[in-house]
């Protein structure tokens, strides 16, 4: 692993909590990249996480490029498709999606992809990925052809991101998806916390700063926002980049 996967571990020993804001191309207007980041600059945000389920191919390089421009902070792909695999980020999740049972997001993609990395520097970062049910479709589903785990049977989460572990991942990731209605919950968080020796990712539905330190405290590593960061402003003043903000996120 390089220096991203790293400094994250690195981070963790430390005790810091790492936060990615999630721009996804296929819903983001170009031309309002120099203005979403200056924002991006002035919050406690540790990560820019790029990608999303459905994206034209090439928008995604284009975007990175653009984002490139305008910060210091590492960019890692989170990609629904090899389409969005660019070498102008740093870094990529190369995910695999455990909860599910189609063998295109388990291998397929996986092995799909590698001709385009070979002609990369990308740091690529194993991550089992898990969607969580979260009370409505998620644009994952509908592209994988799965479903998530119910978050009822929390014996099968935990031992499914066990399994990701033990089968050599680096990450595990646990994700309600975009727009859900409902975040991945405390316990769901702090019982697969428990179990691993991997950093923890939880993302979807964090739409305030009490959702955020909830996941903090129960385990979570990194935590993804996304549509809430740009469109609840009280959100943005409660995470920009301060003491005060810094010690209030983590308490």
């Amino acid at each position: 692993m390089n220096g991203i996967y790293r400094n994250i571990q690195a981070s963790i020993k430390n005790g810091e909590k790492l936060l990615a804001v999630l721009i996804d191309p296929d819903k983001f207007q170009i031309e309002r990249v120099e203005e979403f980041i200056s924002k991006v600059n002035t919050s406690v945000a540790t990560h820019i996480f790029v990608g999303g389920s459905i994206v034209e191919e090439d928008i995604t390089q284009v975007l990175v490029s653009e984002i490139k421009k305008n910060t210091n902070l590492p960019i890692v792909l989170f990609p629904g498709d090899v389409t969005q695999i660019t070498n102008k980020a740093d870094a990529l999740l190369f995910l695999s999606l455990i909860s599910g049972r189609n063998p295109e997001y388990l291998i397929g993609k996986h092995v799909e992809a590698i001709s385009k990395l070979r002609k990369t520097n990308l740091e690529v970062i194993p991550t089992g990925y898990l969607l969580i049910e979260n009370g409505k479709e998620t644009a994952v589903e509908k592209v994988t052809g799965t479903k998530p785990i119910p978050r009822e049977r929390i014996q099968e989460i935990i031992d499914t991101a066990k399994a990701g572990e033990l089968l050599g991942m680096k990450l595990i990731y646990l994700e309600a998806g975009s727009g859900a209605k409902v975040p991945v919950t405390n316990q769901i968080i702090s019982l697969v916390k428990q179990e691993l020796e991997i950093p923890l990712i939880v993302g979807g539905g964090i739409r305030n700063n009490e959702q955020l330190k909830n996941a903090y405290n129960s385990g979570a590593d990194l935590v993804v926002i996304g549509t809430a960061f740009e469109e609840d402003e009280l959100f943005f003043e409660e995470i920009k980049k301060n003491k005060e903000s810094r010690i209030k996120m983590i308490e």
